[in-house]
């Protein structure tokens, strides 16, 4: 219960800083956590519950019947199968108690404009800006997790081949976000995509090799470049 309400939490983290950043020409990114457990995780849950109910009570505090429940579900907990394994990862992992969603909203009055189980169907603009928006929302949740701050800390993400195939409306937000989540970002990219992104950063490390023989690197602040 603490994990799942540490999820709910980290969303609503992730979701202040992603309402700031224009998804499309007046919107913004809002992302869910839906409770919706499977059959096996209810199960689980009400067994645990049985185990644990009337502990503290007056009178006969540890029955044969919660013994054997017990006993129970801690063998199945400690099963060798890969079919109790997967079972226990589902069942004792909060993530899968939850399905995730976005819900791309207006600004101005938060209504939904569109509804994002997955990026089927969508073009190839409208998976990458998703694409993006996920990466970073992870890539956040993790961090905040770590470091239990909100200001300050180091988040570093290195990206490789970064946005070298992408749109520069696709790069721009990818941008855009990765800045308003916190992210230090190290991109590694072809040179094409240089006047796209020298906005964002501060540092342009040029690497060449002319001779075929050895790597040189040129470091120049962006100004300079």
């Amino acid at each position: 219960d603490n994990d799942a309400q540490a999820i709910r939490q980290a969303i609503d983290a992730i979701n202040e800083p992603l309402s700031a950043v224009e998804y499309n020409q007046g919107t913004y990114i809002a992302l869910s956590a839906e409770r919706r457990e499977d059959q096996d995780v209810r199960d689980f849950r009400t067994d645990l519950r049985r185990c644990i109910e009337n502990s503290t009570g007056e009178g006969e505090l540890y029955s044969e019947d919660k013994f054997t429940r017990v006993k129970s579900l801690l063998s199945r907990l400690a099963g060798e199968t890969a079919a109790d394994r997967a079972w226990t990862d589902r069942v004792t992992d909060a993530r899968s108690w939850f399905t995730f969603t976005a819900s791309e909203r207006y600004k101005e009055d938060g209504s939904e404009k569109e509804f994002y189980s997955s990026s089927s169907g969508k073009s190839g603009g409208q998976k990458e800006k998703l694409a993006y928006t996920i990466l970073a929302s992870a890539l956040a949740y993790q961090y905040r997790l770590g470091l239990q701050t909100e200001r300050g800390g180091f988040r570093l993400v290195v990206i490789d081949e970064a946005f070298g195939r992408g749109s520069e409306e696709s790069t721009r937000y990818g941008l855009r976000l990765f800045s308003s989540l916190g992210l230090q970002l190290i991109l590694v990219t072809p040179l094409q995509k240089i006047s796209v992104i020298e906005g964002s950063v501060e540092t342009i490390h040029f690497i060449a090799n002319p001779t075929g023989e050895a790597s040189e690197v040129r470091s120049l602040g962006v100004l300079e470049y």
